[in-house]
C-alpha cells in the first residue's frame, strides 16, 4: 500500500503527458467540438487597475485594451496569493494555497501530486508549452516532475538590444516557434510569461519612452513625490514591454487564422513591487487585472463585476476545452475554484451570478526575510464592498525583520519583503515628516485582525477592526473566513500551522537576530 501511494502521483502525471488512452477521459472531447486554443498571457506583478481598458491615464496597452474590447473585461479579478510562485500554482491546479503544501510557499518545490491543468490537457492531446517564466521561482524537479508544470519551455530566442533589465526572451518570437512543432491540426496550449514588470527596473526608462509622470495616478499608500512618480513610470513602461509582446502574438494568430478558435487571457500574478502592495493582502497586492477574449463565443465588449478568482481558471478551461476528467481526492485532480464559463458565454454585463460573495486568498513565508525563515501567515476573505484580514501572527514585522546580520556579522537593514526596499524612496526618507506615515503603513506590525470599506478605502489604510457599527459585518466575515478555511483544510486552523516553517528554500537564505518574542 505504501509503494503504490508513492508511486500513484508519478503514475497518473505520466499519464497525462502521454495522452495514454486507457482513460477514457485523455483525449476526448465533449460534443465532439473542435478544441479551442488557449493563449495564457500573464505578467509579473502588475496590480489592478493598470492597464488603459481601466482608463488609467499615463500607460498605453493596446494588446490587453483590444482584448478586452473585442471580449470581456473583468473589474473583480483577485489572485489566490500576493506572490508569484503560490499565485502561479494556484492558477495552475484550481487549488488554494493552504491546499498545496510546498507549492504554496514561496521558491519551494511543486509536489507531484497536484496535477495542473497544463497536465491535464497534454493528456487530452494539446501541444502546451511555455515562455519566460512558467512556475516559478521554485524547484519543480526536485518534486519528481519532468518539466516546468506550465509546460514545455520555448525560451530560446533572445533579443539583445532591448533595454537593462528587460527579458532577453523574445517572447512572441518563441511563441510562432512553439507553433511551428506542433501536429497539423492540433490544439494549443500557451503560457506567455513575461518577468516584467517585476524590479529591478532600468531607472528612467518610463520617462524617456515618453510616460508622462504628471499623469500618473499614485496609490494613497505612497508618497505623491518626484521619486515616486519616476519610479512608476519606469514599472509602468515594462507593462507596456510586456504587451507589445501580446500584441505581436495577436498578430501571429490572425495571419494564421487561429485567432478566433483561441481563448485569450491576459491577467498577472500578484500585485505591483512597492510598500504595501506585493506580498500584502491589500487590494493593491491581489487585485488583479483580468481581460478575456473567444472569438465569437463571448459577445464584445463587455464588462464583469463578479467576485473572480485565479484558482478559478483551471476548472473554467477544462470546461472550455470540454476535456473530461476524473475528480478523485487522491488523485489530486479535485479543484476548489469554480468554473466562470457561463459567465463567459452570458452576453450580459455587471453582476452575473450574485452567489460569488467572496474571494478568499492567502500567504505564507515570501522572501527569506525574519530569524530562521520565518514565514507571516495571513489569510483573507474579500466580498463586493469589504475585505476582511487575519494576521496569524502578529508578533511578527510583515515586511521582515528591520536588521539582518551581512557577510561580516555586521547588523544592517533588513524588510526585505519589499522588493528593493534599501534603494526605495521610501526607505531613504522614512524619517522625513511627509514619508514617515507611509513608511510606517509598510512595515509597523499589524493587529491579529484588519477591516476596509473598500468602497470607501481602496488604499486599505483605515483599519475599521475596533469600530462598534461594524462588528456584525467583521463577525460574520470572520466566520465565514474560518469555515472555509476548516473546509478546505488549511494548517493554520487544524492545529498543525507551524508546518509551513518546514518547507525548505531553494533561493538566497539571510541571517537575522533572534527575536524578542523567541526568547
Amino acid at each position: 500500500m505504501l509503494i503504490a501511494a508513492v508511486l500513484m502521483p508519478v503514475i497518473i502525471f505520466w499519464i497525462f503527458n502521454s495522452g495514454f488512452p486507457a482513460f477514457g477521459w485523455a483525449g476526448r472531447l465533449v460534443g465532439g467540438a473542435s478544441p479551442p486554443n488557449i493563449l495564457l498571457a500573464i505578467s509579473d506583478d502588475q496590480s489592478f487597475p493598470h492597464a488603459g481598458a481601466y482608463g488609467f491615464r499615463g500607460i498605453n496597452t493596446p494588446g490587453f485594451d483590444r482584448i478586452a474590447e473585442e471580449g470581456i473585461l473583468f473589474n473583480n479579478a483577485f489572485s489566490s496569493a500576493p506572490g508569484c510562485s503560490p499565485s502561479r500554482a494556484s492558477l495552475l491546479t484550481g487549488k488554494y494555497v493552504w491546499e498545496l503544501e510546498d507549492a504554496g510557499s514561496h521558491a519551494s518545490k511543486f509536489p507531484v501530486k497536484f496535477t495542473t491543468y497544463t497536465d491535464i490537457l497534454a493528456g487530452g492531446g494539446y501541444h502546451v508549452g511555455y515562455t519566460g517564466k512558467g512556475w516559478g521561482p521554485g524547484n519543480w524537479n526536485l518534486s519528481g516532475r519532468m518539466q516546468n508544470p506550465a509546460g514545455k519551455n520555448y525560451s530560446e530566442i533572445r533579443d539583445l538590444t532591448v533595454p537593462e533589465h528587460i527579458s532577453e526572451i523574445n517572447y512572441a518570437a518563441n511563441f510562432e516557434s512553439f507553433l511551428k512543432t506542433r501536429k497539423k491540426n492540433q490544439p494549443f496550449c500557451f503560457w506567455y510569461g513575461a518577468t516584467e514588470p517585476h524590479r529591478r527596473y532600468s531607472t528612467g526608462i518610463g520617462e524617456k519612452e515618453g510616460i508622462r509622470t504628471e499623469e500618473i495616478s499614485i496609490p494613497p499608500f505612497l508618497p505623491d513625490v518626484k521619486e515616486v512618480r519616476e519610479d512608476m513610470a519606469d514599472y509602468l513602461y515594462e507593462i507596456q514591454h510586456f504587451d507589445s509582446h501580446l500584441v505581436r502574438m495577436i498578430e501571429i494568430l490572425e495571419k494564421s487564422g487561429e485567432l478566433d478558435n483561441t481563448v485569450i487571457l491576459v491577467t498577472s500574478d500578484n500585485g505591483m513591487p512597492f510598500p504595501r502592495a506585493k506580498a500584502n493582502l491589500y487590494e493593491y497586492g491581489f487585485h488583479m487585472p483580468l481581460a478575456i477574449r473567444w472569438g465569437d463565443r463571448i459577445k464584445p465588449g463587455r464588462v464583469v463585476d463578479d467576485l473572480i478568482s485565479l484558482a478559478d481558471i483551471a476548472p473554467t478551461l477544462l470546461q472550455i476545452t470540454g476535456i473530461v476528467h476524473p475528480a478523485e481526492p487522491e488523485s489530486g485532480l479535485t479543484m476548489t475554484g469554480k468554473s466562470f464559463y457561463e459567465i463567459l458565454i452570458s452576453p450580459g454585463s455587471g453582476l452575473l451570478e450574485p452567489e460569488r460573495k467572496y474571494i478568499y486568498a492567502g500567504r505564507e513565508r515570501h522572501s527569506c526575510s525574519r530569524w530562521n525563515n520565518l514565514s507571516y501567515p495571513i489569510r483573507a476573505l474579500r466580498s463586493h464592498d469589504y475585505l476582511y484580514i487575519k494576521n496569524f501572527k502578529p508578533e511578527r514585522w510583515p515586511a521582515g525583520a528591520p536588521v539582518r546580520y551581512d557577510e561580516n556579522n555586521n547588523l544592517v537593514a533588513g524588510f526585505h519583503d519589499i522588493d528593493d526596499f534599501m534603494e526605495d524612496f521610501v526607505y531613504t526618507h522614512r524619517n522625513d515628516s511627509l514619508v514617515k506615515r507611509y513608511f510606517d503603513l509598510a512595515v509597523s506590525k499589524r493587529p491579529l485582525e484588519e477591516f476596509f470599506d473598500i468602497r470607501k478605502d481602496p488604499g486599505c489604510l483605515n483599519n475599521l477592526a475596533d469600530l462598534p457599527e461594524i462588528q456584525e459585518i467583521l463577525k460574520k466575515m470572520r466566520n465565514d473566513l474560518h469555515n472555509r478555511l476548516i473546509e478546505t483544510g488549511d494548517p493554520r486552523v487544524h492545529g498543525y500551522g507551524d508546518i509551513w516553517e518546514t518547507y525548505e528554500r531553494y533561493h538566497v537564505m539571510r541571517r537575522f537576530p533572534e527575536p524578542d518574542w523567541i526568547k
